[in-house]
């Protein structure tokens, strides 16, 4: 049996945001999509993706008690965002996400984001296996 690639799991339909944008805009940016993050784009080719997660706004809103209309995106995200080929197997995928607690990753292709992995895609996999 072939081991499954990040490509096989990943979802591909990422959602961006400029790092310009407040955190207001962020918001609404998810939930008319329906996501729980956001990719932020790069301000050019050398620069690094980030990303933009409910855990890091409500940090910054109510923990910091931060303004989302003053705050922008780049200073909230976390960024370099951790990113992986899309042909990596997912078991290091999963590895990679487990040593560094995290719940996504980017999925790259030429230095190009194609698609973001995250700790549900996984565990639905697996489920998918074992039913």
């Amino acid at each position: 049996m072939a081991k499954k690639q990040v490509r096989d799991v990943m979802i591909t339909d990422v959602v961006t945001i400029s790092p310009f944008s407040t955190l207001r805009d962020a918001l609404l940016v998810m939930k008319e999509r329906g996501v729980k993050s956001l990719v932020v784009e790069r301000h050019d080719r050398h620069d690094a993706y980030g990303i933009l997660t409910y855990t890091h706004l409500l940090k910054t809103i109510i923990a910091e008690e931060g303004d989302i209309d003053l705050i922008n995106v780049y200073d909230v995200c976390a960024k370099p965002a951790l990113s992986v080929h899309a042909d990596l197997a997912t078991q290091h995928a999963a590895h990679l996400m487990y040593q560094h607690n995290l719940k996504r990753l980017l999925v790259t292709e030429n230095n190009s984001v194609v698609g973001i992995v995250t700790t549900n895609d996984l565990v639905r996999d697996i489920l998918r296996i074992i039913e």
